[in-house]
């Protein structure tokens, strides 16, 4: 049983074919990259993927769980967590009380035992935060910890978005160019921390243009073009690709 399988999926806006009939199949301990042209659908697919887009055929199915038309929240709730592209802070929040924003929902306590301050409530806060200090301790922001997120360098921001998708410990992470805009630097430690996550068991499945990124850490690479699925595997077979590069450099 894969732990993410897509069928099918379609997706069109109008007259545009955005996603056009797409296989995906993500199994336990991978570490896959999405990669493609600008407007190759890419982001589309996640969407439909996460429930933030509603397919117009096929189906997505997590854990053998038909999650096709289920709502954002609930796809979280069932373990799969995500970054966006243009995703967003509490700028006035600190760093830790942003990362505690990121398990609220997957608490499940009514607002009542959060008023009344149960000792569940207690339990599982002291659980959040112990969770924001290791990650914190892991992305490298500890030092920051009670800085407004606002103050930080767009590197740093990437991290907290990181740091955040990864607060309640989902079985599969996707992320949506987590390399993107950032110096070298930053680039070299973002790899370190999916690898590292990866070697730890954690699925991750993410979409980047940065070329190096993903020829350096990916056991599988999926390439889309024009909605469509062209080529599926090792990096060194995508590099080989006549219909990759001709997607990529028009040759």
């Amino acid at each position: 049983m894969a732990l993410l399988d897509v069928r099918g999926l379609t997706k069109k806006f109008l007259g545009l074919t955005a996603v056009d009939n797409v296989d995906i199949t993500i199994e336990t301990g991978e570490l896959v990259s999405l990669i493609g042209p600008n407007g190759s659908g890419k982001t589309t697919l996640f969407n439909c993927v996460t429930g933030f887009l509603e397919a117009d055929a096929g189906h997505v199915h997590y854990r053998d769980r038909d999650i096709t038309k289920r709502a954002p929240y609930e796809i979280a709730l069932l373990g799969l967590s995500r970054t966006f592209q243009q995703a967003r802070i509490y700028r006035r929040l600190s760093v830790v009380e942003n990362l505690l924003m990121g398990i609220q929902q997957h608490q499940g306590e009514s607002i009542l035992e959060r008023v009344l301050l149960t000792r569940k409530v207690r339990r599982l806060e002291q659980e959040a935060t112990e969770r924001a200090e290791e990650l914190m301790d892991f992305v490298g922001l500890t030092h920051l910890r009670d800085q407004p997120a606002g103050n930080l360098s767009y590197g740093q921001y990437k991290l907290l978005i990181f740091a955040t998708a990864l607060m309640p410990d989902p079985d599969l992470l996707l992320l949506d160019e987590p390399a993107a805009a950032i110096n070298p630097t930053m680039i070299n430690r973002m790899k370190e921390h999916m690898v590292d996550l990866n070697r730890a068991g954690k699925t991750i499945f993410f979409i980047e243009h940065n070329m190096e990124v993903v020829m350096d850490i990916c056991e599988r690479i999926i390439v889309l073009d024009a909605g469509r699925k062209i080529a599926e595997g090792p990096p060194d077979s995508i590099r080989n690709n006549e219909r990759c590069m001709e997607a990529y450099f028009g040759r």
